[in-house]
């Protein structure tokens, strides 16, 4: 289902080999328990003329619970933001963006985010190329023992 979440009830149940209302009450009980928080569409940035992606480190100074929370808010309502991450280490945040070029980029780090008062430093890196991965899998008895 990680792999394409509009995989019938019925080609599902037979890839793991069980009934298909053993596989939809299987799949019920995984998001009744929040395994499976749901599903998303995925499209394509350079389809829609945001063909330059980047990832941002943002240092924001001072680092304070009461800023982190307008902060986040603000990068997600931005139309380039694509993911949000809060670090640990030098940067405090890593925002994956996708924009139409290097203009509309430089755009985006000068007059969203360095013309932020807490914004201490943005550092930029271009994506080449990217690969998804997956699909995410429980992890091993072994490995959680020790």
């Amino acid at each position: 289902m990680q792999n394409d979440a509009r995989t019938t009830y019925r080609d599902l149940a037979a890839q793991v080999g069980v009934a298909p209302s053993t596989c939809l009450d299987r799949v019920t009980r995984l998001r009744r328990s929040g395994v499976i928080l749901g599903h998303r569409l995925k499209l394509d940035p350079a389809k829609l003329g945001r063909g330059l992606q980047a990832l941002l480190s943002v240092q924001v100074r001072p680092h304070r619970r009461e800023l982190v929370g307008p902060f986040v808010e603000r990068i997600r309502a931005l139309p380039e933001s694509l993911t949000v991450f809060h670090l640990t280490g030098p940067d405090d945040y890593l925002v994956h963006v996708a924009v139409a070029d290097m203009a509309d980029l430089q755009r985006l780090v000068l007059d969203e985010f360095t013309a932020r008062r807490e914004v201490a430093r943005v550092e930029t890196r271009l994506i080449f190329q990217q690969w998804d991965c997956g699909p995410v899998l429980p992890s091993s008895p072994s490995a959680q023992t020790g």
